[in-house]
Formats: structure tokens, sequence, C-alpha cells
């Protein structure tokens, strides 16, 4: 660095400094906690010292450098500080503006040495230069520190989050305890219900709220009918293929994942739309589908009476019956609901009390049909 008089060498002019640190550290920390709310805690004596410690280690670095400038530097302590602003829940502003103090006051102080100590103007503005030089190394390093600290809590919070997903979708559920000490270290507030999203593959960078646990093929969305909620899933899943759960209970989260990945497989065979499936519009198809094999035999025996007509026959003359079954038994109203002209449906419905008979009369056999002819439209829409 090259300080020194014309009677003085480096470490003559750093013996006269250090034996000013006591004096300086306290005036720094005093315009430190005069200046700065974060740092004023006059009751605090373990933080005080934790500050004057800080104060002499920096002002004592220096030192070291201007005696010794090839001297290896050890950022660590300064490292130390940044993460301990990161636990303290602040940002680094504060630490920046106090190391700012620090060094006008420091170099407020050499100044007063300069004439004592001999030094030449151009001293005095290599010692400021190397001042600011140095700042810049401290807040570096404090940093990285303080990057550090927010990364490994980050990862840590992300564990704990992702723990409390695996107790909240466990089978049988986990003890409303347990997850609730895992929510709490996991600063995740319990909801009174939720709805889970089962996802057509890994999950990519997902804009949800902070709210949302989010798994690597599921999310969890906390109070699902609350402001915003839809929005938000539309907008973070716009043009996924993904299916949203009923909203449950919250120790019943497992039973809304497994009914979204039931719709989830059904858009993916095309039987239920593709894009993001919501359960609670196709409740009456996942049910029908939730016992297939079922399901078909009862197709088999009700669908009998037109298994030898040709296909188109089968597909006009069932679309029809399920439109009567739903809509009433009124001609009219079922042409308006197929677009077709009434003659045609009364045609159709000869035809299949033809073939039905005394069948039709049967509210428990009308069910059936119902349900039959219900899960071949879901199929036959899911391969138009």
């Amino acid at each position: 660095m090259g300080i020194r008089s014309d009677t003085r060498t480096p470490a003559d002019i750093v013996q006269t400094l250090r034996a000013g640190i006591a004096r300086v550290s306290a005036e720094v920390i005093k315009e430190i906690q005069n200046r700065i709310p974060e740092y004023a805690r006059p009751s605090d004596e373990i933080y005080i010292k934790v500050i004057r410690m800080a104060v002499e280690q920096a002002i004592d670095g220096f030192l070291d450098r201007v005696e010794n400038p090839d001297a290896a530097w050890d950022p660590e302590p300064f490292r130390m500080i940044g993460r301990g602003e990161a636990a303290e829940g602040r940002n680094l502003e504060p630490l920046q503006t106090a190391l700012r103090l620090g060094a006008r006051v420091g170099w407020r102080r050499l100044t007063d040495f300069a004439e004592p100590l001999g030094l030449s103007p151009q001293s005095l503005y290599d010692l400021g230069e190397a001042i600011f030089i140095y700042l810049d190394e401290l807040a570096d390093a404090a940093a990285e520190g303080f990057d550090e600290a927010k990364a490994r809590a980050a990862g840590e919070m992300e564990r704990r989050r992702a723990r409390l997903l695996d107790l909240l979708l466990t089978r049988p559920p986990a003890a409303l305890e347990a997850i609730a000490d895992m929510a709490k270290a996991a600063n995740w507030r319990l909801p009174k219900t939720v709805a889970c999203v089962s996802l057509d593959g890994p999950q990519r960078q997902l804009a949800l709220s902070p709210d949302v646990l989010a798994g690597q093929e599921c999310v969890l969305v906390p109070d699902p009918s609350g402001p915003g909620q839809a929005r938000m899933l539309e907008v973070a899943l716009h043009g996924m293929r993904a299916a949203i759960g009923p909203a449950v209970p919250l120790l019943e989260a497992a039973t809304s994942l497994r009914w979204a990945g039931e719709a989830l497989e059904l858009s993916r065979r095309g039987v239920l739309p593709r894009g993001l499936v919501r359960c609670t519009d196709h409740m009456a198809t996942l049910i029908l589908f939730k016992d297939e094999e079922l399901v078909s035999v009862l197709a088999r025996t009700r669908l009998a009476p037109l298994a030898h007509l040709r296909p188109t026959q089968q597909d006009r003359l069932a679309e029809t019956l399920l439109a009567w079954l739903r809509h009433g038994r009124g001609a009219g109203e079922v042409a308006a609901r197929l677009h077709v002209h009434p003659q045609t449906v009364r045609y159709r419905l000869r035809q299949l009390e033809e073939l039905y008979g005394d069948q039709l009369a049967d509210p428990d056999i009308r069910f059936e049909l119902e349900i039959v002819l219900r899960a071949r439209q879901s199929v036959m829409d899911g391969t138009a």
C-alpha cells in the first residue's frame, strides 16, 4: 500500500493507530446506533458486545492490511455477519449503511492523525482509497454469507414443506398434532379445506401463491374456494394437462388427490377434456368410471336389445334414449336437446318401446340404463 511518513514506517504508523482503536470503535458504534434503528438495542448487552467485536475486527483487519498489504485476508468473520443479518430477518441495507458510517468515522480520525504522523497528502489519499476498497471487500463478504444463509434457509423451508405435504397425503392420514407441528415449522397456516391438483408429469416452475404446497406431480391448495385461488390456478396451469380434485377437509387431502388422479387419467384417455379439468364438473363421469368392469357388465345386459342393430342405428337410439331419460318424456323437449325434428324423436321412441317393452317402465332399469348410456356417451365424446 506504500503508506509511510518521512520518519516512520508503516509498522510505526499502525502501532500508533492501534492505540486508538477502542476510542474509534466507540465512536463508530455510537454513530451506527444513533443513525440505524435496527442496531439500536441499548439494553441488549450481548448484542452490543457483538457489534463492538465486529467494529474492532473491521478496524484491526484494515490496519493489518496497511501494515502488510500482501498478507492473506480471511473474509469469514464478515460472512458470518452477513449470515447473522439473514437470521435477523433483515436485508443488507442496514449493514451497508453501517459500513459506510464506520468508514466515514475512520476517515475523520485518520485526518486527525495525519499531521502528528507526518503523513503527506498523497499518503492520506492512499489511505482513503484503501478504506473504500476494504469497505467493498467487507460488503462483498457479508453479501456472500447473507446469500448463503438465505439459500440454506430456503432449502430447509422447502424440505419442511415437502415433509408437510407427505404427511398430508399419507394414507391413513398422519395425526393432526404431527401435521400442526410440521406446519408451524414450515410457516404454513392450517386451512379448513384443501384441494389437490394432479399434474401430467413433473411440474415446471409454476407461478403459485406462497401458501400452495408443491410436489413433483401434484400441488395442494389451501382454502381452494378462497379469493383469487381459482384464478391463480388457471393462470399457473395454463396450457398444461392437470386435474383439480374436490375441496375436502384438511385430513382428507389424499382423497382429493385420488379423485384428481383419476380425472387426469380419464383426460389422458380422452374421456374428459384436455387442459385443466375440475373434478366437481365431472363427478358423474368419475363415478361411472370408478369400476369400469362393472359398468361394462351392466352395459352388456341393459344395451342387449340394441346389439343386433347397425352401429349408426345403435348410436342414434342410444343418444335418443339418454336424452329421454335425462330430460323428460316429451318428444318436443328431447328433439330440442338433440336438434332434430320431433317426428324423428317419436319414431325413435317407438323403436325403443318395441325393443325394450315393459323394461322402460321400471325405475331401476331406467336408472341403470342412464348409467351405462352416460358412460357410453363419455367414451364417444372422448374419442370423437
